[in-house]
């Protein structure tokens, strides 16, 4: 190129670290340290000044930023989890995440979305997976309980968001009502053919034990998160699939 000789590049980059003393931090995150080099050296040239198009921002995995976000968001909550913790986690500049995903709320409603749709979707894999309704509703229930301590004790990332926001976050409500309804109507279904089977008395009310169901599962992640032990939490699964026969 032009204008442009080894000497002067080894000079620019000799002193990129003066000329990063006058960019932002915002604007050094978003850029790969050679990337800086090619705009430190257009600014020292004006010959050089096609190599400002070079400068783009760094490319990541956004799905993969997405699934390590989440997994910040699960372990420690929203308003205990900072930015510095999300860029550490994702491996982005600050500048990368405002641009790709506007804010801190708006990655966290992603990442909840992403948990949800994952968890809904296996969870009503479980409940179709037995040829007997009940026990299908069992492997259900059974199945938000994690063998391993340190996935257990995270428990839901879902019912810890309704424990943080209760129902102030309108956003959250509305997917929350999205990707609850989809479980809900796949678990009355299941109740329905368990109905139907005569696994359950026919003059049970299967929406009241659609909630039934749903409340004591609640109740088994927030268990899981103050440190329940595997057994009590399966047994008190079990206790509650028995109490469903015996309607």
């Amino acid at each position: 190129m032009k204008g442009i000789g080894r000497p002067r590049i080894r000079q620019v980059s000799e002193n990129l670290p003066e000329f990063l003393h006058w960019t932002s931090p915002a604007f050094r995150e978003s850029f790969s340290e050679s990337t800086l080099l090619a705009v430190a050296t257009s600014i020292s040239n004006p010959h050089a000044i096609p190599l400002i198009s070079m400068a783009r921002p760094r490319e990541f995995d956004r799905d993969g930023a997405v699934e390590r976000a989440m997994s910040v968001f699960w372990r420690k909550g929203y308003a205990a989890t900072s930015t510095d913790d999300l860029l550490r986690a994702m491996n982005i500049g600050r500048q990368s995440m405002y641009d790709t995903f506007g804010d801190k709320h708006r990655l966290y409603l992603e990442a909840l979305e992403k948990y949800q749709r994952d968890s809904v979707a296996e969870n009503i894999r479980r409940l179709r997976s037995t040829a007997s309704p009940l026990a299908g509703i069992e492997a259900f229930v059974i199945g938000i309980i994690a063998s391993d301590k340190s996935v257990r004790e995270r428990g839901c990332m879902g019912v810890g968001s309704i424990c943080e926001f209760g129902n102030t976050d309108t956003d959250l409500v509305t997917l929350r009502g999205r990707s609850g309804g989809a479980q809900h109507r796949a678990l009355i279904e299941r109740l329905r053919h368990a109905q139907a089977a005569n696994e359950i008395g026919a003059n049970v009310d299967i929406e009241r034990a659609a909630r039934f169901v749903e409340t004591m599962m609640f109740g088994l992640q927030v268990s899981a998160k103050a440190g329940a032990s595997l057994q009590s939490l399966r047994d008190t699964a079990a206790f509650a699939i028995a109490s469903l026969r015996k309607l």
